[in-house]
């Protein structure tokens, strides 16, 4: 009977310390109302990944490159994360202001007003979009493609 308290204990603490440790490995992703507390309580630059359910590289990046171990670090370590659908339909509060979709109608989702304002290039949105800034908000470079983990880093790397 002990010898099966031992196995028991042993499953335990193995599942236990491989869950934490696939907890540690993903990337923090807060929301823009977690991000405002955050840069309030220690200054740090913002790593923003817009996105849309249909992008195939979105998708892509989730799979293929945020889940790489050096990713995962860098941006864990130097970024507060955040990952937003541009499609929403949540009003969001940042910066004294609530940004809405007044895109969406009952026929397609549109594009957020954030995404629009943080994420357009010439006026348009498309997917994926993603932005380094300073932890005082100030928009430091945005890039409007699929990166490979390798560019992602030299990108992050250079901030």
């Amino acid at each position: 009977m002990q010898h099966i308290k031992v196995l028991i204990l042993a499953f335990i603490f193995t599942f236990q310390c491989s869950y934490s440790h696939a907890q540690e490995a993903s990337i923090h992703w807060i929301s823009f109302e977690q991000l405002e507390d955050a840069l309030e309580l220690k200054p740090k630059k913002v790593f923003i990944d817009f996105y849309t359910d249909w992008c195939s590289y979105c998708k892509k990046m989730d799979k293929k490159v945020f889940t790489k171990a050096e990713v995962i670090e860098k941006i864990n370590k130097e970024y507060y994360a955040v990952k937003m659908d541009a499609e929403t339909q949540d009003s969001i509060r940042f910066d004294g202001q609530v940004f809405i979709n007044r895109q969406s109608s009952t026929r397609r989702p549109g594009i957020h007003d954030l995404a629009l304002l943080l994420a357009n290039r010439n006026g348009q949105f498309a997917p994926p979009s993603m932005l380094i800034m300073s932890p005082e908000f100030k928009i430091l470079d945005r890039r409007f493609e699929y990166l490979y983990s390798e560019q992602l880093l030299e990108w992050l790397n250079r901030f």
